[in-house]
């Protein structure tokens, strides 16, 4: 079964380079939506292919030769020399229609995945500079999966995450699934790429991150808990956050403003990643836990970034949240400098309506109303300044921003 995502429609009418390059987490559905899009037109190979990795490494150009645009190359970063090799094509072909008096609409020749981050930035970011166009792809979102599956339930989104395997081969073990991917991918894939030494604190420190999604990060107590230092505890974020695993949500910045905090809060960005990683094996206790609010805000977080990603949105997120602890969960600009205030709120019929911080609306006077992201219910106008707005609901409502 093929469920259809979001970010379909940039990769296919983006017409701005010849190279397109889709970068994401293991598993999310890269080399399957490209397939999907390629539809024939495309020739499909993957670098995890020993002798095609060693080919492309080692001979590019008969490798390109032999593989001829248009091209979908998987799993791109395991052969670096094959980067050159695609920008002297691509400048040969620029070069031709420069010389063209015909007006050439641009199109993709060549598309490439990438599932560890930190090699792509090694290997392929100078190489292809002004010559390909990136796009970043997460797993599933709440809107992709319900269009799909309308009855499937957010406790259910929320417990196994957004893998699409998960949704289309019932007969896979979420559990089982899950520990396999932290230790094949992030155990090892990351680890070994990003020169991790201690791997067992590292995994501890996961472990530690995953308790406290949705918190301001505080390195040091994290580091009192592990035994590692918090400069290195810093650098492994950065490593979670270079390969979209994490993301950091900042406070938000104003130079007039001293009372607001300047510590950003970690959110993982696939609650079913989230709840394995606090170790949770069953629905009902994860449900009845005290974990349960943050994971349900970590998931409202999740939605916003994914939402964004998919439709190229220019937004700045961020956290208003003052010394004095008044807050706001997620703060959205646009380019037109209107804003969006949302609470994320662990509940369905019993809301009460808020209001916003003195201190948050007299900063920004154009925000009228705060938006209650709620488990369930119905979207309901709560009163003149607040909205209950149920999370199946939110990417709906942030198509209109």
């Amino acid at each position: 079964m093929w469920i259809n995502r979001d970010l379909q429609q940039q990769l296919a009418h983006d017409k701005s380079n010849y190279i397109q390059i889709l970068i994401g987490p293991r598993q999310c559905g890269k080399s399957s939506l490209l397939s999907y899009l390629g539809q024939q037109k495309f020739k499909e190979i993957t670098l995890d292919d020993l002798q095609l990795r060693t080919l492309a490494n080692e001979d590019p150009a008969l490798f390109l030769e032999q593989n001829p645009a248009p091209l979908i190359i998987d799993e791109a970063q395991y052969a670096p020399n094959i980067f050159p090799e695609l920008k002297r094509i691509i400048d040969e072909i620029k070069k031709k229609y420069m010389l063209s008096k015909n007006n050439i609409e641009i199109s993709a020749l060549f598309r490439l995945t990438g599932s560890n981050q930190i090699l792509m930035d090694k290997k392929v970011k100078e190489t292809l500079v002004g010559r390909a166009t990136y796009y970043y792809l997460n797993t599933l979102s709440i809107h992709e999966i319900q269009r799909a599956f309308p009855e499937m339930a957010i406790n259910n989104i929320m417990f196994i995450g957004g893998w699409p395997e998960l949704y289309t081969n019932t007969n896979l073990s979420p559990i089982r699934y899950l520990n396999d991917y932290i230790r094949n991918y992030i155990e090892k894939d990351i680890v070994l790429s990003a020169g991790i030494e201690k791997q067992k604190e590292f995994h501890t420190v996961l472990g530690l991150l995953a308790a406290r999604s949705g918190e301001l990060l505080n390195c040091s107590s994290i580091a009192n808990h592990s035994g590692v230092k918090s400069v290195t505890i810093k650098d492994w974020v950065s490593i979670l956050e270079r390969t979209k695993l994490v993301a950091l949500l900042p406070p938000y910045e104003n130079n007039l403003n001293k009372r607001l905090i300047k510590s950003s809060k970690i959110y993982f960005l696939d609650t079913g990643l989230l709840t394995r990683l606090q170790g949770w094996q069953e629905i009902e206790p994860f449900l009845k836990s005290p974990q349960i609010g943050h994971v349900f805000e970590t998931l409202v977080f999740a939605e916003i970034i994914k939402f964004k990603e998919n439709y190229n949105k220019d937004w700045k997120i961020s956290l208003w949240r003052t010394k004095e602890g008044d807050e706001i969960d997620f703060l959205i600009e646009n380019a037109r400098g209107e804003c969006l205030a949302l609470d994320a709120k662990l509940g369905i019929h019993s809301i009460k309506p808020a209001n916003l911080p003195h201190a948050f609306a007299k900063q920004f006077p154009q925000t009228k109303q705060l938006i209650l992201v709620s488990f369930g219910g119905k979207k309901q106008q709560l009163s003149n300044t607040c909205l209950q707005l149920p999370i199946t609901e939110l990417a709906h409502y942030l198509a209109d921003f």
